[in-house]
């Protein structure tokens, strides 16, 4: 089945044919240009709103000259942060989900962290940035008196892409300077102010009324894992296990590892009870795991186990055995902890590349100071333990032999403990399994960073930017695998009306304000740090434009025309280049 992007471009292609077509039979209305793909909707409508609305001017100048302030500020900001970010792709180029060409373009269901679920609440949320950015470049206008020749929508076929203001080109450029950064910065200042009243909102009533769903929400199922053949599917929500009740994600977990039973018996909170036959799929697997991914274990030493409780009990008395699949491929290897042992001086100090000479090669941990070690959890568990200086005694195997050292740990360069030097693969041998099938959603995680379900120490800001990074949460935050969409989808079977002040809205309306809240705060954040990059044609190029004349004219040059044209072009194509970097430089030279 084609991708959502194939299907977006063969939509944007017969559409632009088609307009094409009733462009050249002279079928489209005066409003509505078309240049190739780009679709531009003109109006004279809204004049008249925005000379009324701009006569308090004095009121104006003022929040105009407030945001010149604020977007100097977010300029000098954004330039550092993507000069560094083009660097960085330059001199470490590897790709990343973050840096996929695809992810530029804000299009739901192509863009990876733009769930389609969500579309119908980020295109509103994007039309309500566009227009409250240009309505604030059409306000300033008027109260500069520089008159508006037409204002509309631009949209790349049927998807918006931007919204515009054309004011009186001769008017604008015989306007003062100040006059001219307010109308620059004046829809930046907007999409701030929008962002910050959409995040009161939503991190203050709306949030405070929405509740978490009392079980363990499950994100997506193993596809023909136990779970998936027992019955139960993304979306639910299990409340009991063998008849015990599981309030959250943590107690669900607890459940399973506490019993070595292959069938247990689960109820949803849909009301259906189901059974579910365990067996221990693989996930995950390194480079140089036993199995590769989807495959079953079926034995240990020729005796079956079919959950992870009972694979370690299997394996805790034995740092050799043979594992069998269902399929009857067998495979005789260490169990332990599969670590890559770090080159000294690769990333600080590597203790036990001094000790045993591995740098640069794997070893299989099955001991550390006297522990058995039968997966990554236990070694990772037993260094939080440790202390920098401290001496313990490691074993494993290397190529097939055992071999045991004595290591003095350093000093871990970010944690409070001490450090072997050693990169750990997940799992059991570097070969992670599952005996549910089952991924869970972090939905207190999430309801709590918007301002719901706890106190977590963040003050206003703190929390507006960890909320921006929630729809990037599986990969830029730690012990988190699932997105943040909003409350849609079946996300929304996660949550509930709870007690807040805006409980009586009922789930459906709550859940639906919060997500418009989320992405409105989220896309004027986004448009508004955007177009403070220095860069022409965006808003910051033009106030950086304005700004280095203003400096320029106080300067004893000559030609000051040429000194302001060297600052402006060297910055803007230093953004230009730092901006392609970052988006292709991992994808060409990673």
């Amino acid at each position: 089945m084609a991708d959502t992007l194939t299907l977006v471009l063969v939509a944007v292609l017969g559409f632009t044919l088609a307009g094409l077509g009733a462009k050249s039979r002279g079928l489209l209305p005066g409003w509505l240009q078309l240049s190739g793909p780009i679709v531009t909707l003109h109006t004279d409508r809204g004049k008249a709103l925005l000379t009324k609305l701009a006569q308090p001017k004095r009121f104006w100048r003022a929040w105009g000259n407030l945001g010149v302030g604020v977007a100097l500020i977010v300029m000098a900001g954004s330039f550092v942060l993507v000069l560094l970010g083009g660097l960085q792709a330059l001199a470490n180029p590897q790709p990343t989900q973050l840096t996929q060409p695809r992810n530029v373009l804000a299009i739901p269901g192509v863009n990876d962290f733009l769930p389609l679920s969500a579309a119908p609440e980020i295109v509103a949320a994007l039309l309500v940035g566009l227009v409250v950015h240009e309505g604030g470049h059409g306000l300033l206008s008027r109260v500069e008196d520089i008159e508006i020749d037409s204002m509309g929508l631009a949209l790349l076929a049927f998807i918006p892409v931007g919204a515009f203001v054309e004011p009186d080109e001769q008017q604008q450029a015989d306007a003062s300077r100040g006059a001219r950064t307010r109308m620059f910065a004046a829809g930046i200042t907007n999409n701030f102010a929008v962002a910050i009243v959409a995040f009161a909102l939503l991190f203050g009533p709306v949030a405070g009324s929405i509740a978490v769903v009392s079980g363990a929400p499950i994100a997506g199922v193993l596809p023909g894992g136990a779970a998936a053949q027992g019955g139960v599917d993304r979306g639910d929500v299990i409340t009991s296990v063998d008849g015990t009740q599981v309030t959250g994600p943590a107690d669900f977990d607890t459940l399973l590892d506490s019993t070595d039973e292959r069938t247990v018996s689960v109820a949803l909170e849909s009301g259906e009870t189901t059974s579910v036959e365990r067996s221990l799929t693989v996930t995950g697997a390194g480079a140089n795991a036993p199995f590769g991914i989807n495959t079953t274990v079926a034995r240990v030493n020729a005796t079956a186990v079919y959950t992870e409780p009972g694979l370690t009990a299997a394996v805790t008395d034995r740092e050799v055995a043979t594992i069998e699949s269902a399929a009857g491929e067998r495979v005789t290897t260490p169990i332990g902890a599969y670590t890559n042992v770090s080159q000294p001086g690769e990333r600080g100090p590597s203790p036990l590349a001094d000790a045993s000479g591995l740098g640069g090669e794997s070893f299989i941990i099955t001991a550390f100071d006297g522990n058995r070690v039968v997966d990554s959890e236990t070694l990772g568990s037993l260094l939080d333990e440790t202390d920098p200086g401290q001496s313990v005694t490691v074993a494993g195997y290397h190529d097939g032999e055992r071999r045991t050292f004595d290591v003095t740990l350093a000093a871990h360069p970010r944690e409070d403990t001490g450090f072997l030097g050693v990169t750990i693969q997940p799992g059991v041998t570097g070969m992670s399994v599952d005996d549910f099938g089952v991924e869970e959603y972090p939905a207190d995680v999430f309801l709590t960073a918007l301002g719901g379900g706890g106190d977590d120490g963040l003050n206003g800001i703190q929390r507006a930017v960890f909320t921006i990074s929630l729809p990037f949460a599986a990969v830029t935050l730690p012990n988190v695998d699932q997105p943040f969409p909003g409350f849609v989808g079946v996300y929304e079977n996660f949550y509930a009306a709870g007690d807040g002040p805006l409980a009586f809205l009922g789930t459906g309306p709550l859940l639906l304000l919060a997500t418009l809240l989320f992405w409105i705060a989220w896309i004027n954040v986004i448009l508004g740090q955007f177009n403070c990059v220095p860069a022409f044609p965006l808003d910051g190029g033009r106030i950086l434009r304005t700004s280095t004349e203003a400096v320029v004219s106080r300067l004893p040059l000559s030609e000051k025309y040429a000194a302001t044209r060297a600052v402006t072009v060297t910055i803007g194509l230093s953004m230009l280049v730092s901006l392609l970097a970052t988006i292709f430089a991992p994808q060409l030279l990673g």
